[in-house]
């Protein structure tokens, strides 16, 4: 069994210097490595605010997080596979290699996308192609929204507007 020489993870400053090597904005990706993970909440208010301090904007986690309530007042985003009551025993073994988390499998520097929906991470080579891919998604949606709204609505015209926007 590893002998612990850090009880505990507010001790742990060097991880903090490591977060700033990443530039700025930074997520912080932790993979909890209990079995079942989330048992104890790695992330709540206190580590939070120092996680904002520090130019991080995103935390994720196949663990918990907690002090929800706290935390939904501050700027930092939160994505976990739980909530959970207490912090229990967490022990930062770790930091600045790759981690796999929900499925998901991140490098340092990685560049990734959170939404309410999940994460994910985006190929840098193909970074400067999102605002527009985006857009046109966007566009698109929003001609099938409104043609849903209008009084003229009829599955011949759906399907043409399907046809139009997606060749477009």
């Amino acid at each position: 069994m590893e002998q612990h020489t850090h009880f505990d993870y507010y001790d742990r400053a060097d991880w903090w210097q490591n977060i700033l090597t990443t530039p700025a904005p930074r997520i912080v990706v932790i993979q909890d490595v209990d079995d079942p993970p989330g048992l104890g909440a790695f992330i709540g208010e206190v580590h939070a605010n120092i996680l904002l301090s520090l130019g991080c904007v995103a935390v994720v986690t196949n663990g918990a997080v907690r002090d929800l309530t706290d935390i939904h007042h501050t700027e930092l985003q939160l994505f976990a596979g739980n909530v959970s009551v207490s912090h229990a025993y967490a022990h930062l073994f770790d930091f600045g290699h790759e981690v796999t988390v929900g499925g998901l499998t991140v490098q340092p520097g990685d560049l990734i996308h959170g939404d309410l929906h999940g994460v994910q991470t985006i190929p840098g080579e193909i970074a400067h192609q999102v605002p527009e891919a985006a857009r046109k998604i966007r566009a698109r949606r929003n001609q099938l929204l409104a043609l849903r709204h209008s009084s003229d609505f009829s599955l011949e015209k759906l399907r043409k507007t399907i046809r139009e926007t997606h060749l477009g």
